[in-house]
């Protein structure tokens, strides 16, 4: 996908491009992060939230009253911990591209899911700038969130809008004019989580090797990422500081703390659930008290213990799923026989009026025995199993299930150099062969 660029002037005046500053676009899939990103760059990017489908940046152009701003949008990811090239798309822009600012989008009706990846971001950059979208679906499930107790525990600068309304536009371009250049509106270090102990330790080798050859990025990150052995990361790292970053010293310490996290029990898998698991639960530590009012919640922690479980998460998933055909396959019979005497009737219908007309023998197989023929029994086919299928599917997505399998299925597809989204893909391309086998 080859990069966007447009200019689109906004009320108040104009600036001079060369002092263009670049702010990044960071956020989940389906929080609004490409409405925002067309609404400012008067753009039509088409994003994808399936995994491989949006994997580069898309860039565009804006001016304000203060200055002019290239706006790029990252691809849509949950975190910035795994390797899925979505993933590793938006860690590369915000490690190395050094953005002026990261405007992090978050979802109001499920703020604690968007700080996960809000607060790896912050470990990258204390420049962060938090927009929490869709406030008013969060009004209208009556969810209320104390936007300013939020800003004080994360130290950065947050705001609410409605992406789809030009005042919150107006109010999103005022705050980046108004923290763009105010050192005094961030925090002066990265955001620190507490981790294990073990990791800590070494972190605390690491960093000071780290510090002395990665200027410009936070060595703390950088060490973290280091420890769980990256390929991808280091191959970005060699390109953008050299070669001579991974020196004997370097390599020599850092077969020092793999060694350390053996003797404490941590293998490569254990370090990066224990890291994840403490990001998890400083965002729910953040956001307690914040979020307040109805949340839309249908599964809890007891039915997560079955749904997750290491056992009982694959035979429910199997389950799920065979029933899902099941119904799909069954359930479709009867609408698809009704359909069928209905385009039968019109056929009857149409063999009258072409005889009516005395039209050709020809002209009424090409018309009628061809192509509605053809046509009404393919619609007959598929539309009754795609109209049970998909919103079912649909539904299970809303439950939040579907992100669990996502979860679920994620080491397993690790080994084979992919990662757990890619589950709910294949289920979609085997709807699609089946479907296509009933016909």
């Amino acid at each position: 996908m080859k990069w966007k660029t447009k200019k689109r002037s906004l009320p108040g005046g104009s600036a001079d491009a060369s002092e263009k500053k670049i702010i990044a676009l960071a956020g989940n899939p389906n929080v609004g992060k490409s409405t925002v990103f067309n609404a400012l760059t008067g753009l039509h990017q088409h994003t994808g939230n399936w995994s491989g489908k949006t994997v580069s940046n898309a860039k565009g152009s804006f001016k304000s009253s203060a200055a002019e701003y290239c706006l790029v949008d990252l691809p849509g990811t949950y975190s910035l911990l795994t390797n899925s090239a979505e993933e590793e798309a938006a860690r590369s822009f915000l490690c190395f591209s050094s953005p002026s600012l990261t405007v992090a989008v978050c979802d109001a009706v499920c703020l604690e899911r968007g700080l996960d990846l809000v607060l790896q971001i912050m470990e990258i950059s204390p420049r962060v700038l938090i927009c929490v979208n869709l406030m008013d679906e969060a009004a209208r499930q009556n969810i209320s969130l104390e936007l300013p107790l939020l800003s004080e525990r994360l130290g950065v600068p947050v705001i609410g809008i409605t992406a789809q309304q030009k005042k919150s536009l107006q109010k999103l371009i005022a705050a980046i004019d108004a923290y763009i250049d105010a050192a005094n509106a961030f925090p002066a270090e990265p955001f620190h989580i507490d981790y294990a102990p073990a990791i800590e330790h070494t972190v605390a080798m690491l960093e000071p090797l780290v510090a002395a050859r990665a200027d410009g990025i936070s060595s703390r990150w950088l060490s973290l990422r280091l420890l769980d052995m990256d390929e991808a990361l280091q191959k970005e790292i060699t390109s953008h500081f050299g070669s001579g970053f991974f020196d004997i010293s370097m390599l020599a310490e850092l077969e020092k703390c793999k060694d350390f996290l053996q003797q404490q029990g941590i293998d490569k898998e254990k370090l990066n659930d224990m890291i994840a698991s403490a990001i998890v639960q400083r965002a729910e530590e953040i956001c307690r008290g914040v979020v307040q009012g109805r949340q839309k919640t249908v599964l809890s922690v007891g039915p997560d213990k079955w749904l997750l479980g290491r056992r009982s998460s694959y035979i429910i998933m199997l389950l799920l799923f065979f029933f899902l055909f099941w119904l799909t396959a069954s359930g479709a019979n009867y609408p698809s026989q009704l359909l069928s005497d209905l385009f039968a009737q019109g056929e009857i219908l149409l063999n009258q009026l072409f005889a009516a007309v005395s039209a050709s023998s020809w002209l009424h197989g090409i018309l009628v025995q061809g192509v509605y023929r053809v046509l009404t029994w393919v619609v007959s086919v598929m539309l009754p199993p795609m109209a049970i299928f998909f919103p079912l599917f649909a539904l299970l997505e809303d439950s939040g299930y579907l992100p669990r399998i996502a979860f679920l299925l994620d080491r397993p597809f690790a080994r084979c150099s992919s990662c757990g989204k890619q589950a709910l893909t294949m289920c979609m391309e085997k709807a699609a062969g089946f479907l296509f086998y009933m016909i």
